[in-house]
């Protein structure tokens, strides 16, 4: 059982999301607890009210609304009395157990699921934390309902989902149009119907992990002007090569205009999918990593493939996740400020920096002070020292050295010639 959970802006939102699925016949309300009626005898009002009214209690807190989804694997053939059995024993040992929640079965997949709503304020007003609760609380929850179910473990429903795609051999396919195709569209075929991503970009986040890439030409090109899109090969270094193959050649249709509309059903199916890459993300920098490269290793372990975008200088500006295991794209900014390449970069630094003027007095032999660069400058016939950059200007106040600056000549004293005496 894979557990998942999403802290939504409102209660009005996720309420929305499974009461929309209930009326186009794609899910059905199993369960309202610790309401006063039963979920089939609430309309979509009478649900709102039960969480407003505690939600009312509590002006202060900004989240006040946990939403749940329980995936199980496609082989097990689960009751709906069970399906409900789970979902309270689940909720019990989060701490919500006491809370009004409703429970849904969707039907809308090809895996057994539920999602479970719920408000994070209690009776009394105060809000139950639910800061780690999916690491924490929902982790051994899970592990004792499978144990307890007999259920199929997440570990291995993870291995079952991985993605089972084979890159492209760049050397076999590049010379023959037939091949190319062929390839091209084993690869997009699966992306385009199993992967859940928002933007073009996104799209070819995933597909370059595969050696291809969609193609729209350049901006003042034939293809982008008329909505084109073609497919192309990428070698090791990331070049185009090989022929072409055009969208609407392959069988999926992966055309611009459809993968448009895919952009647009994926923006809310992505939003259940953001907490698990959350805790494989913080599951690795647990680790302590030292390097981005580091990083990356750690993600693909857990079956994360990263893309690192970067300027003509090389510079990291941004980051994308490929979750092969739950089949979603997620841009590292989209995921939480934390999780963006800059914010990333921040963290991986080395925290105990020496200072330049630590590095510089290594290997001094006086005491660790910084030593002073004397330039020859012939001025009023003196030398004069001056300091390296690291020595700041309060020691240079009150060094004991002489220090000789020029004087204005209008404020220089004359001095007095003495008379030669008459001989």
């Amino acid at each position: 059982m894979v557990a998942k959970i999403t802290i939504p802006k409102s209660i009005e939102a996720a309420l929305n999301y499974n009461e929309k699925k209930v009326q186009k016949g794609n899910a059905v309300c199993l369960h309202a607890a610790n309401y006063l009626k039963d979920a089939k005898q609430m309309n979509f009002y009478q649900k709102l009210v039960g969480f407003e009214r505690l939600n009312s209690l509590n002006e202060r807190a900004t989240t006040k609304t946990l939403h749940v989804s329980l995936n199980f694997a496609s082989s097990e053939k689960l009751s709906e009395n069970k399906l409900q059995h789970i979902a309270n024993e689940y909720m019990q040992k989060i701490g919500f157990g006491e809370q009004p929640y409703l429970v849904y079965k969707h039907e809308d997949a090809g895996h057994p699921h539920i999602h479970i709503v719920s408000t994070t304020i209690k009776s009394d007003g105060s809000r139950i934390n639910t800061h780690n609760i999916g690491r924490n609380q929902s982790e051994k929850a899970r592990k004792e309902i499978e144990q307890t179910y007999g259920l199929v473990k997440a570990e291995r429903q993870q291995q079952l989902r991985s993605p089972g795609i084979k890159p492209v051999d760049v050397q076999k396919v590049v010379y023959g149009k037939d091949e190319t195709k062929r390839s091209i569209s084993n690869v997009v075929g699966v992306v385009f119907s199993q992967y859940k991503f928002a933007s073009l970009p996104e799209f070819n986040a995933a597909l370059k992990q595969f050696n291809v890439v969609a193609d729209r030409g350049k901006e003042e090109g034939k293809i982008y002007k008329n909505r084109g899109l073609v497919y192309r090969i990428l070698d090791a270094t990331g070049n185009k090569v090989g022929v072409p193959i055009k969208a609407s050649s392959i069988s999926c249709k992966p055309i611009l205009y459809n993968l448009e509309k895919k952009f647009t059903a994926n923006e809310t199916a992505k939003e259940s999918l953001k907490p698990f890459v959350k805790i494989k993300l913080d599951d690795c920098l647990s680790q302590s990593p030292s390097t981005m490269k580091e990083l990356v290793e750690y993600l693909k372990q857990k079956n994360i493939y990263t893309l690192l975008r970067q300027n003509a200088e090389g510079r990291l500006y941004g980051i994308t996740f490929v979750d092969n295991q739950n089949k979603v794209v997620f841009n590292g900014s989209d995921l939480g400020k934390g999780y963006s390449a800059v914010a990333l970069q921040s963290r991986l630094a080395t925290p105990n920096e020496k200072s330049q003027t630590q590095d510089e007095t290594k290997g001094s032999g006086s005491g660790g002070f910084v030593q002073k660069e004397m330039v020859q400058q012939k001025q009023q016939g003196k030398t004069i020292p001056v300091t390296t950059k690291t020595e700041s200007l309060l020691d240079v106040l009150l060094s004991t050295k002489e220090q000789y600056e020029n004087t204005p000549y209008s404020l220089l004293k004359k001095k007095r010639k003495k008379k030669k005496p008459n001989l």
